[in-house]
């Protein structure tokens, strides 16, 4: 396949089919992510798209996951997307999912007749980053989109059939915003009732204003007890029936896994022992992202 740049993925998405259908984020200012920073914002022609799943189909004898690659596929055209889509059908018909990246801000643009149609036409999921429903912590990592926003087109994926993975992080309000990050995070979960929950852990990366921060002194990373503290608050307040949580990203120094609301229980009973033993804990030198 053809690519410019560094590509990203979900890591639910390592056996599919990555097609870059953007380049870049249409956003790209989260002072904490250093993704996509070598290249800019921009739409791929709409024919090398369809020739790369043509060439796609020359190569691999069956397809059954495809991601639309990069930052935020749904701020394309409807029209494209349905001609993307129809193509992934055509040349794929084993292909059973079809999923993106998608922001606030790109579902906002899309009508909810239009994002039935991308359903209907086999878009099955999207992938939308919370970081956290606290708008103090969006605000000051500018994340571009209040809690409220990102809830709000979290609701209006899900009700035009759009299957909803979301993710938020760790750590990510500092100790001074503790409490509240993880409180509202877990309010804005439970109000979008996402088919997935996706957990991380924060990790400081190089060349992002968090990193300056970090080292100027003007943010302090959590303890692992903190962390720990953390997403037990966090946990005690989930209440997102079918929710599938998934806290078991290489960044988590702690692994968890369950059904909510049922295995609520058996995930705090895990973050209790590993409160009591930190050598449960994943240690530092092996995170990563």
């Amino acid at each position: 396949m053809r690519y410019y740049g560094s590509v990203y993925r979900p890591p639910s998405e390592a056996r599919s089919l990555i097609v870059q259908v953007t380049y870049g984020c249409s956003h790209n200012t989260c002072a904490f992510c250093s993704m996509y920073k070598e290249k800019r914002f921009a739409l791929r022609p709409l024919e090398e798209v369809l020739e790369d799943f043509r060439l796609a189909r020359e190569v691999y004898p069956r397809v059954e996951k495809v991601f639309l690659a990069d930052g935020d596929a749904l701020v394309r055209k409807a029209a494209e997307l349905y001609t993307i889509l129809d193509t992934v059908r055509e040349q794929f018909p084993e292909c059973g999912r079809v999923t993106c990246y998608a922001s606030p801000a790109s579902i906002r643009l899309r009508t909810e007749e239009e994002l039935r149609t991308l359903r209907q036409k086999g878009l099955t999921m999207v992938y939308m980053g919370l970081e956290s429903g606290c708008d103090a912590v969006l605000e000051r990592m500018r994340k571009g989109h209040s809690a409220a926003e990102i809830v709000e087109m979290g609701q209006k994926a899900r009700q035009c059939g759009l299957a909803l993975s979301v993710t938020a992080i760790t750590g990510l309000g500092g100790p001074e915003l503790l409490e509240r990050h993880a409180l509202e995070t877990a309010e804005a979960f439970n109000a979008m009732n996402p088919e997935y929950i996706g957990m991380l852990t924060l990790m400081v990366e190089p060349g992002t204003p968090l990193y300056d921060w970090v080292h100027g002194g003007e943010f302090q990373l959590l303890s692992q007890p903190q962390v720990l503290e953390e997403t037990r608050l966090l946990v005690e307040r989930l209440d997102s029936p079918g929710s599938v949580f998934r806290m078991n990203h290489a960044s988590n120094y702690l692994s968890l896994r369950g059904t909510l609301n049922g295995d609520r229980e058996a995930m705090l009973a895990e973050i209790a022992r590993a409160e009591q033993d930190l050598s449960r804990l994943r240690p530092e030198s092996w995170r990563g992202l």
